[in-house]
């Protein structure tokens, strides 16, 4: 099987896939729709990282795809819908980089709130300004996260452990972890705290859920932070907020057009004020990271392509079972569907007509989705896959023998 990795994934990913015998191409940037769908001609497994769109389109277009890993946290940058009814598995790396945007997070607050940017600019350009003008420490300081998740609740904790009283505001019903306090809605926190950080997620709903109205809502001298998606912040109604006074400083990681690679160049209205700290979207970009997340995608993609195993699939249902061979059985097979009744009957049916026996059987749903991992032994197994196949049902029938 052939591997496509994008946008500069680590090293150790390209291992544990040519360990596994997949043959592995690399290219360093993002590619836009006509160009992905070229590249991945006879690709069965796509590696990418923020920047590349996988569309409906792609996968419609790519029959052989059967995987795609996102060596990242995000994945609303793939059409999960569309990869569900193309059969194709999206796995991710929610929790591997959740240490290093945190500590990314607290780093800025401590800039911000020391007014390290300005005295740096002032140093560079001679001026020696010794003074505690405008400098705090972070310790009392009342900390408001917006999105309480991985990195959101793990942030909390390490807040709390610098002296700072948090708060946090989530859709979804958190529980509050050490001394952290739950606010109802998003405009009591801003109204509660002096320094804001967004950590949700890439849900279309959180399209431009910070704008001038709620910069509007945060105290004065506040400070704004969101190293969580571009397009969730109006970055001209964060200028004004931080030109107009009303916000001390921001910090941003994260921006709705992002360039594809590193010769591309970048622009926002953020750029200029000494008060600002822009980062090209390295939140989770450490070394230690980016080798977790090579290991840990990586190595989901082999167990699915090799045992059909589905472990940590943000799309498909959950099928977790022991090698098949090790069980003496001759084939596996992966069969995923519609999840309407009588489909496993059906398909036992056409095992029985045939006389091949069941050594071993797992089925789960997923809304509308069925998965049913089946180990077989027996005589005419390839008729049987044949008849698999025409199950109206069926979305796709993957094997894989021992």
């Amino acid at each position: 099987m052939k591997v496509l990795l994008l946008e500069n994934i680590h090293e150790n990913a390209v291992t544990t896939l040519t360990q596994a015998g997949f043959e592995v191409e690399q290219r360093a940037g993002a590619l836009d729709e006509d160009e992905l769908i070229e590249a991945l001609a006879g690709v069965s497994v796509l590696g990418i990282r923020s920047k590349t769109q996988v569309t409906a389109r792609v996968m419609e277009a790519c029959p052989d795809l059967l995987a795609v890993g996102a060596f990242c946290i995000g994945t609303n940058q793939i059409d999960l819908s569309a990869a569900s009814e193309q059969g194709v598995a999206v796995f991710n790396a929610p929790y591997s980089n959740t240490r290093s945007v945190v500590e990314l997070v607290v780093a800025e607050i401590i800039s911000m709130a020391r007014r390290l940017t300005v005295r740096n600019d002032a140093m560079h350009r001679g001026v020696w300004d010794k003074s505690a003008s405008g400098s705090h420490e972070v310790r009392g300081r009342t900390l408001g996260i917006v999105g309480y998740g991985n990195i959101g609740s793990q942030l909390s904790v390490l807040a709390e452990s610098l002296g700072m009283k948090v708060f946090f505001y989530d859709v979804d019903d958190k529980l509050a972890l050490g001394n952290a306090t739950r606010c109802d809605s998003l405009g009591e926190l801003l109204a509660s705290v002096e320094t804001v950080t967004l950590h949700v997620d890439g849900r279309t709903g959180n399209a431009g859920i910070f704008g001038a109205e709620q910069f509007a809502q945060m105290q004065p001298r506040s400070l704004f932070l969101n190293l969580s998606r571009g397009f969730v912040v109006d970055h001209h109604a964060l200028r004004d907020a931080l030109t107009s006074g009303h916000l001390a400083g921001a910090a941003v990681d994260v921006f709705p057009s992002e360039p594809k690679s590193n010769n591309e160049p970048f622009s926002s209205p953020l750029q200029g004020l000494d008060n600002v700290i822009l980062t090209p979207h390295v939140g989770g970009s450490t070394q230690e990271a980016q080798e977790h997340i090579g290991y840990y995608v990586g190595g989901k993609i082999v167990d699915f392509l090799t045992a059909g195993n589905t472990s940590m699939s943000v799309n498909l249902p959950l099928v977790v079972t022991e090698n098949h061979a090790a069980a003496g059985s001759a084939r596996r097979i992966l069969h995923l569907h519609h999840n309407v009744p009588g489909v496993l009957a059906r398909m036992n049916q056409l095992l029985a007509d045939i006389d091949v026996n069941i050594d071993r059987q797992n089925l789960a749903t997923r809304g509308e989705l069925g998965y049913v991992v089946t180990d077989i032994s027996g005589e005419d197994l390839d008729s049987l896959t044949d008849k698999l196949v025409t199950l109206p049902e069926t979305i796709r029938l993957r094997t894989v023998d021992a």
